[in-house]
């Protein structure tokens, strides 16, 4: 099978550099034309310039790729509605959308500023929001869409000095898992993607022996698939140095214990079998969590 998208039309937030450049030329290469969108302002969101998507732009259409640049913020919903309308006037489609933008503020969450966690959700959690709502009822008159969602091991375990971009991260596992449900009937598939990748942002953050093993390219083939016609949904597929691996929101099956004077104690005490994992699932949506606490609920009364 090869991973065709000739004819798809994509849009890449944040692909001046890094991942979102490599994601951007591989959809090229491989035949999508290619809206490459970049605000051009450094790894904290500050400042703004158009060469670094042009660039980007000018090496897609050197190797005969076609692709448009913009500058947008994705923080600004007029300027992302005019993005995906320079799209739709150039190629009247939209197919693929890689939420790929991001900032980094990092700092302990005891010296964290509230402005600098607002930033951080304003770009990573508001800015998808903002780009996915934007193209939705273009995918949905299409009967097709994939978005991506650039979620991190951050936001799924947690990270030293990243409470806000955690918090953002893992927000949009939430947002996918809705969209997901909500885009089937349209085959608007949305996924997440968790790299491992040397890029602006984490420059300081690891060795030089291990920022040269992850290469962004390395976690393109990731994306291709989640954006490709017979991709998941509701997939997090993870991706770093070659390795691929699935993540999975998991619920156990429990223990019903009532809600008696002395549940608090007997839940302490048996805390280890409630977390037990043999058994447990992947819910197919938030309902599955109450059906199973009422099944067992009437499964003790009988």
């Amino acid at each position: 099978m090869t991973l065709d998208f000739t004819g798809r039309v994509a849009i890449v937030t944040g692909a001046g550099g890094g991942l979102g450049r490599a994601h951007a030329l591989a959809l090229a290469a491989r035949g999508a034309r290619v809206l490459v969108n970049d605000l051009g302002g450094t790894s904290a969101g500050t400042g703004g310039s158009p060469t670094a998507a042009q660039a980007v732009v000018d090496q897609i259409v050197a190797a005969g790729g076609q692709a448009l640049a913009n500058g947008a913020s994705v923080t600004d919903p007029a300027a992302v509605a005019a993005m995906v309308a320079q799209a739709m006037a150039a190629w009247g489609r939209v197919d693929i959308l890689v939420n790929n933008a991001g900032i980094l503020r990092d700092k302990s969450f005891a010296k964290m500023s509230l402005d600098d966690f607002r930033a951080v959700l304003d770009v990573h959690l508001m800015g998808a929001v903002h780009c996915t709502q934007a193209v939705w009822p273009i995918m949905t008159v299409q009967k097709r869409g994939r978005i991506v969602m650039t979620t991190s091991s951050s936001g799924l375990y947690g990270n030293f000095g990243q409470a806000n971009y955690g918090a953002a991260k893992m927000a949009l596992v939430g947002l996918m898992q809705t969209l997901a449900i909500e885009g089937a009937k349209h085959d608007i598939r949305v996924n997440c993607l968790a790299p491992t990748a040397a890029t602006r942002m984490t420059e300081g953050l690891m060795s030089p022996d291990t920022l040269a093993a992850l290469q962004p390219e390395a976690v393109v083939p990731a994306m291709l698939w989640l954006a490709s016609d017979d991709a998941p949904t509701r997939a997090i597929a993870c991706a770093g140095a070659g390795t691929f691996e699935a993540a999975h929101i998991t619920l156990t099956h429990g223990l019903h214990l009532g809600n008696a004077p002395d549940t608090p104690e007997r839940l302490a005490a048996a805390w280890s079998e409630v977390s037990d994992r043999t058994g447990e699932q992947v819910p197919a949506s938030g309902a599955a969590q109450g059906s199973n606490e009422v099944g067992q609920a009437m499964a003790a009364r009988r």
